[in-house]
């Protein structure tokens, strides 16, 4: 356990020394969520009784899924993995005394982490000071705070595990760019990165938070907005749980279905 806490505090560090691309990250993630919540204000405008969320618990969804972009957004993978496993240098890898599985995934909680850091206290903080509904409102109650961290950082595991499937199946293929594309479009769409969940049709929707992807984002952002509460919130907990180790259990056994059948330079 102790190499893996290195790894994950190397690679932490090494993503904090890139701040001036965190403040690019930052102007983008400002203009993309103020046009996000004028967009919103667009419809509402227009039937303001015909939505399952409010335009301020709306708001806040927006505002938390920018400060937090980099934990949960699936195309946020490495290239540098994708570039070891294609080139061959996975052997350099394999002689190492280290678990290749949970050895990436320390390393790409770090990576998220390291960038979530540096941009979402700017965001939260500019946000929070923006007139009511349009700002960041602050949480029902401690506990409702609480949860809210707890499923963030379970939300933060489930798409590290649903990325480290996408490395390993990477073994299998010629190239992973199909794999990637195909994979991070399905996320984009599915976990709420795109539009909330429960602005789906009502059928559509109960079948789209049984699945994974709804287990990322979704439910941390609705807890803190105030949208996810009661037995619906402690249900959305349980599945977000489920799906973290049972991506895990799917990925250890890929990667030893991928170790068993690698080939590199033809050995």
């Amino acid at each position: 356990m102790k190499k893996y806490i290195a790894f994950f505090r190397l690679r932490f560090s090494m993503g904090l020394q890139y701040r001036t691309a965190a403040f690019a990250g930052i102007i983008t993630q400002f203009a993309w969520g103020s046009m996000e919540i004028l967009m919103f204000r667009a419809f509402y405008q227009t039937a303001p009784n015909s939505f399952p969320m409010t335009f301020q618990s709306t708001c806040a969804y927006v505002w938390m899924q920018q400060a937090f972009l980099a934990l949960f957004m699936a195309w946020m993978m490495e290239n540098e993995i994708f570039d070891t496993i294609v080139s061959g240098n996975i052997a350099y890898e394999l002689c190492r005394p280290i678990h290749i599985y949970d050895m990436w995934f320390a390393r790409s909680l770090a990576t998220r982490g390291a960038k979530a850091v540096l941009r979402c206290f700017p965001i939260l903080l500019v946000a929070a000071f923006l007139p009511a509904p349009y700002g960041l409102m602050p949480p029902a109650d401690p506990i409702a705070f609480g949860l809210f961290l707890l499923t963030l950082v379970t939300g933060l595991g489930v798409t590290v595990a649903f990325c480290m499937l996408i490395y390993m199946a990477s073994f299998f293929a010629i190239s992973p760019s199909g794999i990637r594309i195909v994979a991070t479009s399905i996320v984009e769409f599915l976990s709420g990165a795109t539009i909330p969940l429960p602005f789906f049709p009502d059928r559509l929707r109960e079948v789209l938070e049984l699945l994974p992807f709804a287990s990322m984002q979704n439910v941390p952002l609705r807890i803190y907005s105030g949208d996810l509460t009661g037995a619906p919130m402690q249900r959305a907990i349980m599945i977000q749980f489920f799906w973290l180790f049972a991506l895990i259990a799917m990925g250890k056994l890929l990667d030893a279905a991928a170790m068993k059948k690698i080939t590199v330079q033809g050995g």
